[in-house]
């Protein structure tokens, strides 16, 4: 027994239409403008691995995931940590891949323990890839040594994990993504079945469900970040706490839960749809004062990240505007030596930042001050 899909009233329904309604506009925006949204989605899946991992207390920069997602070294992050955000990456890229996998697709255990293996393979003591042997705790945030929730016996493992594939290819199919995807966490945390990586792995298959829908790429649709915000976190905790109560008991009532979640949803798709909107000015701003100085369209795949307020790296401006070295070494100092970005840092640590000719298209484009609307 899996915990049962709530019945939605009517102000869920409104918060539905109105996620879907911006999924809708996203759609509209991203699709035909491949150029800039190159680098809006590594951004949004660099948040939402930074999201997920800072949950379970390994911290990190987006700029350092960024640079990890293109081979480069990290500027800040630790070898340990590193691995970890390594790992989610694996699991996230061939994610978002399996949006395109066909009709022929279908959720399996297999593919859920392939997908953990990619995300814990560097903790071989863990299992990974493989059902845990034993029983598991849910900890505490504030306090590691207390148990708030523990996870099925051992031997009902593989029988759920069945029932949640089961329900995944064939139960409540007509309910909304944002419902599906929701209750698909819920249930994969609550059956615990790993050693660890339960709850990156939840929120991955929430992914992964928006992902099959392949109505927008799925980095668009992902809540990791919201979730791994300080005070979200905890009332993340505290919700699948109120809902799972302090054994698996399937039987509770998952409305709390759908709400907190379509909650995210909306907001999510709110900063989303702000993001997209201000990038877009950007890059159209930027096109036309680039060509008055004189300077090639591609060097705004360097300028763009600086007006976002991330760390310019010259490798992964090389990668981005498919230059040689040479290449992007001049355009690099030449966006310098007019003011457009300025070096911080030494040998391979440095990186660039928006100089002061950047100050134009800073005040010219701005984001709505206005704070995002509660959807309840």
């Amino acid at each position: 027994m899996l915990f049962e899909t709530p019945r939605l009233d009517g102000a869920d329904r409104q918060v539905i239409e109105e996620i879907e309604k911006m999924r809708h506009d996203l759609r509209l925006h991203v699709q035909p403008r491949a150029r800039w949204t190159k680098h809006l989605r590594r951004n949004l899946t660099a948040r939402a691995i930074v999201g997920s991992n800072a949950i379970e207390g390994y911290p990190a920069s987006v700029d350092d995931v960024e640079a990890l997602m293109v081979g480069e070294e990290s500027l800040e992050t630790d070898e340990a940590i590193r691995s970890e955000l390594e790992g989610y990456q694996r699991a996230m890229t061939y994610i978002q891949a399996l949006s395109d996998a066909g009709d022929g697709f279908r959720y399996e255990t297999g593919l859920l323990n392939s997908l953990h293996f990619m995300m814990q393979e560097h903790h071989p003591d863990k299992r990974p890839g493989r059902f845990r042997k034993g029983m598991v705790y849910l900890s505490s945030p504030d306090d590691p040594v207390i148990a708030i929730y523990t996870g099925p016996d051992t031997d009902e493992v593989g029988g759920l994990m069945e029932e949640l594939v089961s329900w995944l290819n064939e139960g409540d199919l007509d309910a909304p993504v944002a419902v599906r995807a929701s209750m698909a966490h819920l249930n994969l945390v609550n059956i615990h079945p790993w050693a660890d990586g339960n709850g990156r792995m939840s929120r991955a298959l929430s992914t992964l469900v928006f992902s099959r829908e392949a109505l927008i790429p799925a980095e668009f649709s992902s809540i990791e970040e919201w979730l791994g915000r300080g005070q979200n976190t905890y009332a993340y905790y505290e919700i699948l706490k109120r809902t799972g109560g302090a054994h698996w008991s399937p039987d509770g009532d998952a409305h709390p839960w759908i709400r907190f979640c379509l909650r995210a949803h909306h907001l999510q798709a709110q900063q989303a749809k702000r993001r997209v909107d201000l990038i877009s000015r950007a890059w159209g701003m930027l096109t036309e004062v680039v060509a008055l100085a004189g300077l090639d369209e591609r060097v705004i795949f360097a300028l763009l990240p600086a007006f976002w307020g991330s760390k310019v790296r010259r490798a992964i401006y090389q990668q981005d505007a498919e230059l040689s070295t040479q290449q992007s070494t001049r355009d690099i100092r030449d966006l310098c030596r007019f003011g457009w970005l300025t070096a911080q840092g030494q040998a391979r640590g440095r990186y660039y930042v928006a100089g002061p000719a950047m100050q134009q298209v800073l005040d010219a484009v701005k984001s709505s001050t206005e704070p995002f609307r509660e959807p309840y």
